[in-house]
């Protein structure tokens, strides 16, 4: 049935929510904020999932970090960039400071990912125009790369910072 909504089915089990909550980490790593919102979708906003969510993190069963490099380790290797991945992360409820840590934006290894990225889909010369240049950089900003690692991808050479 599209577009019907699922009642919540909270029978007042807190065993029912650690299940489900279990169950959902089971098949991949999940942020609290994740976490949080399908349970309280599926138990209805009356389930008393904070209690629950608590003891999972004590237990090391949840942990932000580890979805954070998880998730940095996934979009890496798609080829997207530690900007768009930081708002990726962002959107996703993931503290600034955990979502820094994982991604380190400054690292020179978000400039080899941009030129292996522009390589893979451009060729390894230069742009040979001005307007090719421009296409070739916004395609790699819309990928969440900074102005810095456009330009180091699109340079043609190497050169040390």
């Amino acid at each position: 049935m599209l577009g019907r909504r699922r009642v919540p089915d909270y029978s007042g089990d807190l065993a029912d929510i650690r299940r489900a909550a279990i169950e959902l980490l089971s098949r991949r790593e999940h942020c609290a904020a994740e976490i949080r919102a399908r349970l309280l979708a599926r138990f209805g906003k009356e389930a008393p999932v904070e209690p629950e969510l608590e003891r999972l993190l004590a237990e090391g069963l949840l942990s932000d970090a580890r979805f954070a490099e998880t998730f940095v380790r996934a979009h890496r290797n798609k080829g997207h960039g530690p900007l768009r991945i930081l708002r990726d992360l962002a959107q996703r409820g993931v503290a600034s400071e955990l979502a820094e840590a994982a991604v380190d934006p400054r690292s020179r290894d978000w400039q080899e990912l941009a030129r292996a990225w522009k390589e893979r889909r451009f060729g390894a010369q230069p742009p040979a125009s001005a307007g090719e240049w421009q296409r070739v950089a916004r395609q790699l900003q819309q990928r969440g790369f900074s102005p810095d690692q456009v330009r180091f991808a699109l340079s043609g050479r190497d050169r040390e910072r």
